[in-house]
């Protein structure tokens, strides 16, 4: 299990808040984030690779985080597992923009990401 009893540690809080994003936009890095630490951990612990991991074994995980017990009903946990398991598809992207595979990428990727995309979406709108 996480080692750190917090949803993000204060490093990668101070990433995200840094970064030039809406509300939303941080909330989905944010989320990115917890799941690239979780996903990273999970893959340690059974000895397969991210792509490889079932979902029921990512949800297990999450229904036993440390740092989600406190006042977390069950409904929010199953919740909470969705948003983790579809973090899994712009973790992918993120690593393959980067050339790199989702074990690989950092923190500071995935953030970087999310603000292009945010850019992106800014100059699309313009």
């Amino acid at each position: 299990m996480q080692p750190n009893p917090e949803f993000l540690t204060p490093e990668e809080c101070i990433e995200v808040d840094k970064a030039l994003l809406t509300a939303k936009d941080k909330f989905s890095a944010r989320v990115a984030i917890y799941s690239l630490r979780s996903l990273k951990q999970i893959a340690q612990t059974s000895g397969q690779s991210i792509d490889q991991l079932q979902p029921t074994q990512i949800e297990d995980w999450i229904y036993q985080d440390e740092s989600l017990q406190g006042g977390v009903d069950r409904e929010f946990k199953k919740f909470f597992s969705q948003l983790v398991l579809a973090s899994m598809n712009p973790l992918a992207q993120i690593a393959q923009a980067n050339e790199t595979n989702i074990e690989s990428l950092t923190v500071q990727q995935v953030v970087a990401w999310f603000e292009a995309r945010a850019k992106e979406a800014m100059r699309s709108q313009s």
